[in-house]
This record gives structure tokens, sequence and C-alpha cells, in this order.
């Protein structure tokens, strides 16, 4: 008797828009949508990076995954011409800066890391609506040190958020550690010689 799978695809997802914190938590489930015929857009969205060098660095990486694997990869920093780009990444991470505000010194896996996922999950929810994808999801719930609970709670709050003025769009709230995906991610963290970050990324998760 076959094992039921413990990720289940919402009914008519064919595509999604996967808002990708990093390589390595991406490489796993973007090899998983791939192996089941879900064609998979990586959007990259992080301006709670810091500094820049190291937003660079990861973003960089995730970059070279993609196109590695010839899909669609986004990076909604809108840099031009290299002059451009340390005005664009103050921009982001000041508007981020002013979601978390207040909250700087609330303890991981706290209302810090709420407004932090809600932040970036609404612009992901926009981009889908944008770009006509009715479904959107994120790597952030591959990681064991995040709480799955926050993560879910601004995803369906960022879709509900855009679903009211705009067409529809949905969150698909998985757990992507399940069916061997976080042992797969280590393993394709080594294969791809993966950048492994040490840290969340932003300043105040970098002081505890």
């Amino acid at each position: 008797m076959p094992i039921k799978s413990a990720i289940i695809v919402p009914e008519g997802c064919t595509k999604v828009l996967l808002h990708a914190c990093c390589a390595p938590c991406s490489s796993a489930i973007v090899e998983w949508l791939l192996a089941h015929r879900i064609e998979p857009v990586i959007y990259y969205y992080n301006p709670n990076i810091y500094p820049r060098e190291e937003y660079e660095i990861r973003k960089n990486e995730s970059k070279r995954h993609a196109e590695s694997l010839g899909i669609t990869w986004i990076d909604n920093d809108r840099f031009r011409t290299e002059a451009s780009q340390q005005s664009c990444y103050k921009e982001m991470h000041d508007a981020w800066r002013h979601d978390i505000c207040g909250l700087e010194d609330e303890p991981e896996r706290g209302r810090r890391c709420e407004a932090c996922f809600y932040h970036r999950l609404l612009a992901t929810a926009r981009k889908a609506q944008e770009l006509g994808i009715p479904f959107f999801a994120t790597t952030l719930a591959s990681s064991r040190w995040k709480n799955l609970e926050q993560i879910n709670a601004a995803g369906e709050r960022a879709a509900e958020a855009v679903s009211i003025q705009h067409s529809e769009v949905s969150f698909w709230a998985q757990n992507w550690r399940k069916d061997g995906l976080q042992e797969r991610r280590n393993q394709l963290l080594k294969e791809y010689n993966f950048y492994n970050q040490l840290y969340c990324g932003c300043e105040f998760s970098q002081r505890k």
C-alpha cells in the first residue's frame, strides 16, 4: 500500500509563486514541485537581511540555483544600475524597519517575527496577484527555527488582504520539512556548495 504524502497540493494548483528566503531552503522544495509537475516561480524579497553584503550573497545564491534549473527567478529590489543599488536596498530595508518598529527587542519567534513574516508575504501575495498566479507559498516554512503557525497565519492574512481589493490569491500553507525534504535540503546544500547562513538575516536575530 503506497505511503500517503504529507505534502498536500491545493486543488487546481499547477503553478506557484514561491517566496524564497535563501537557496538552501528552497532547493528541496523546488525539486519536489518540479517532480510533481508544479511550476515554481521564485520570488526573492527579503529586506530584513542585514547587512547589505549578506543580502547580496543570499540573493545571488538563490539566483544561481534558479538559473541552474532554468526556472523563473524574480528579484524585487528593482536594481537598474550599479549606482542605484544602495538606495534601492535602503528603501526596502527602511520599509521593513518601519513595519517592525517597536519590536526590536522581542525574542525570536515573538511578535517581531510575526510582523516580518507578514511584511514579506504581503509583498509575495501582491506579486502573485500582479502575475496572475493564484497560489503562493514560502520557504520560511521549511526552517525548524521558525514558528510554522506564525508563518501560516501571516500567509493567510496576506492572501486575505490582497484578495479583498482585487482577484483572489491563496496561500499554500505547508510544512515543507515533511516527506524527507529536510534531509534532501541538507544533501542539496552540499551538492550545490551553497552558502549556508548562520543567522536568520535581520540584525536583531544576529544579536541573540
